[in-house]
Order: structure tokens, then sequence, then C-alpha cells
């Protein structure tokens, strides 16, 4: 016989405590971050604010059609044009959010939650955190019981990325810890020797790491480096082979490939997401345990000045971002966790009221109360904020608060604007 459990509605659920849980459900909130799709299926991203508009060349919608309704209202504007209005995923908000430094796509960070096995609770190490795209994925995956230790030299990068962690979870991650410096040089200060589950290197030079990593990974411990070029992907593994305390190293590419389906007219896409960087990875093995691998013919492993050369960003054609753009990211990136905290301290509220018993209940019934009255330093907030709408098509569709689908070309990667 099946034993049947029953669910009580009224005590909350325990993901409702989970940072970032309680944003992704429920009705449209001012605040939140909002995808709307038009009838040719154009994607825009903006941000929902009491009083605020969105306009384009056809017309214009009011945000407040959105707030408070349910994901997947449809909505007209004044023209007529209708939209389809639903959260970003974590992929469409990976690619519209702002950005300093090229982000790894979400078919890379997907691969890296998985074959580095990020599991709940895990201690992670992140070098090169760049916007925060990979560190979105990894936070997820360890949850609030879990670290996520990042590096990242550059402070421009740091501030853009603490902004867009803080737009997705709706606050501060509780896992989340920002140190800036090189890991190779900070790592063995903050780390202790065989306490760290994984490491994910993001950087031009991962072999520099190599023997910092190996010493604060714990024996089994995984090891995985994004890199763009082949010459990076060759002398990474060697250097690794060279080391003595990892695995054999595995490498890898992901390409992925759409499908128009459209009744009989079934084919490939004309475009596609192709190469975008290099996966290898290995593992941690026990101290004096010898690494075992294949036997293999003997190749070309010293490199020339040429070859070191061939990795650096001038020979790659990596075009150095502006100061200009990475003050506007920054500003951006703020902005929005700004809207994101109002919006969960929105979801807090709500939760402290339906929790809180309404004075002068009788056992009649309880007696709805008048909404109360909100404080002048809300509504000060509130009405700042419906002045920001103006920003959204005065700076184009990479505003604050309204940002153009970031679905783009691999060419596009990673370009200056």
């Amino acid at each position: 016989m099946t034993e049947q459990r029953s669910h009580d509605s009224s005590t909350p659920s325990t993901t409702a405590s989970v940072r970032g849980a309680a944003n992704r459900r429920g009705p449209f909130r001012s605040g939140e971050r909002v995808q709307l799709t038009d009838e040719s299926g154009k994607m825009t991203t903006i941000t929902l604010v009491d009083g605020g508009e969105h306009h384009t060349h056809r017309g214009v919608l009011t945000h407040d059609q959105l707030i408070g309704q349910p994901e997947g209202t449809v909505v007209s504007n004044t023209a007529g044009i209708q939209y389809q209005a639903l959260r970003p995923l974590l992929k469409d908000f990976v690619l519209s959010m702002p950005r300093g430094a090229a982000v790894i796509y979400p078919k890379d960070s997907g691969q890296i939650v998985t074959m580095a096995d990020i599991f709940p609770g895990a201690r992670v190490v992140e070098a090169g955190v760049g916007s925060g795209a990979l560190s979105i994925s990894l936070l997820r995956a360890v949850g609030d019981e879990g670290r996520v230790h990042s590096f990242e030299r550059r402070e421009e990068f740091a501030e853009i990325a603490r902004g867009n962690i803080e737009t997705m979870f709706g606050g501060p991650h509780p896992a989340w810890e920002l140190s800036l410096g090189d890991l190779a040089e900070e790592l063995g200060a903050t780390e202790e020797p065989g306490s760290v589950d994984r490491v994910i290197l993001d950087m031009l030079a991962p072999w520099e790491c190599l023997d910092a990593v190996a010493t604060a990974l714990a024996p089994g411990g995984v090891v995985i480096c994004y890199v763009a070029t082949v010459p990076q992907l060759s002398r990474v593994a060697e250097a690794m082979r060279a080391d003595g305390r990892f695995t054999e190293p595995e490498a890898s590419e992901t390409m992925v490939r759409g499908w128009h389906v459209e009744g009989l007219a079934v084919r490939p896409d004309h475009r596609m997401v192709a190469h975008t960087g290099f996966l290898i990875q290995s593992r941690r093995l026990a101290d004096g345990s010898p690494r075992l691998a294949p036997k293999r013919r003997a190749s070309k492993s010293e490199y020339t000045e040429e070859d070191l050369q061939a990795w650096t960003p001038v020979a790659l054609g990596e075009r150095i971002v502006s100061d200009r753009k990475l003050r506007r990211a920054g500003r951006d990136a703020a902005s929005l966790a700004q809207h994101a905290a109002r919006a969960h301290e929105q979801i807090a509220g709500a939760d402290d009221d339906a929790a809180r018993p309404a004075p002068g209940a009788s056992a009649a019934g309880d007696r709805a109360e008048p909404a109360a009255t909100p404080a002048p330093e809300t509504r000060a907030a509130d009405t700042e904020a419906a002045g920001m709408h103006a920003v959204e098509h005065g700076r184009g569709a990479d505003g604050a608060l309204g940002l153009t689908d970031g679905r783009e070309s691999d060419g596009e990667r990673g370009r200056d604007d």
C-alpha cells in the first residue's frame, strides 16, 4: 500500500529560504527583469518600475500592465502590438546582462557544472570572474551551504560581476566570496592545502596557476581550464602532465546547432553557436601516486618563443575593453542589482504579512485590512525608479533598464561597443 503524505499549504516551503528561489515564482513585481517577445519573435529584456514605459517605434507598453500579472501573460501596447512576457531564463539573463569581459556561454557553463561534478555543498575556487556568468551557474549548483571563492585581478570586472550576481539572486549570495588579486599568489594564503573540491580556471595562462591549484585541491578534486586557442590548450595539457600531480588530461569543445521544425520542413538552422572555447579537465592524484597514462609516440613538446607568443591577447586579436565601457557596464549592473533587491524586499514583506496574524480577528472570520500607506522614503524611492524609464530608450538597446536580447553570433562575443 502506497503511503499518502499530506501537504499543508499554510506552511511555507523550505525552498522559500533558498537564495534566489522566491524571485523566480509568483506574479511580476516592480524591480524584476522581464523578457518581452513580440509577434515576430524579437526579444527585449526590461526592468519593471512603477509607472515605467517601454518605448519602441511601434508604440508604448506601460510597465503597470505587467506588474501583478502572472508569467506567460500576453499584453498589447498602444499600437496593438502583442508581447509575451516571461522571466528570463539563466541562458537569457547571461547573454543580456551588463558585461565588461566576454562571458562564458551557457553551453560551456552547463558542461563545466556537469564535467566538474559541482555538487551541493561543494567548495569551489574560480579564477577569472569576468562578468559573473559562470559564477552564477556555480552558485546555483553549490547552493547556500556550499562555497564559491572567485578571484579577479581587475576591480572593474569584479564590480560588474557583483552587480550581475546580486541581480540574479535578489541580493548578495551567502555562498559567494570575491577576492581581488592573482590566484597564483593569493590562493595559498586564503585556502588550506587539500581543502578545495573543484577549481575552474578561465584565464589566458592557466598553466601558471597549476602549482597553487594542486596544493589547494583535495585528492580526487577536479580542475577544469577554459581556453580559447589551440596553443593554450596544448600548453596547459603539457603543463598538467609535467606537474605529475594530475591525472591524464581530457580536452573537448561543445558546439550547439539549432533546428528549424515546422511541419515537414525539418532542417538544421543556418546559424549555430560553434567554437567559443576548449575545456580541458584533470583530477588531483593522491600525494606520492604516479600518473598513469597510455604510451604514445613521441611528438614535439618543446615551445619556441614564437609558440609562446601565439596565445597573447594581441596575437589573438582581442580588443581591449575601454574604460568608458567598463564604467557604463558597472553602473548598469549596480542599477539592476538595486532594482532586484527592491523586488526581493517586496517578497520578504509579503511573506511577513502572510505570517503575521491579523489584529482584531474574530472567531466569525478575519476581516481584510486596508492597504498600508507607504513610508515617505519608500514613496521617494518608487518615484525615483519610475523616472528612470527614460534611460531605457534614451541610451539605446544597452540601457540600464532595457537591454535588447543578448542572443548574438559567436563573432560578436566580447565586442567592445
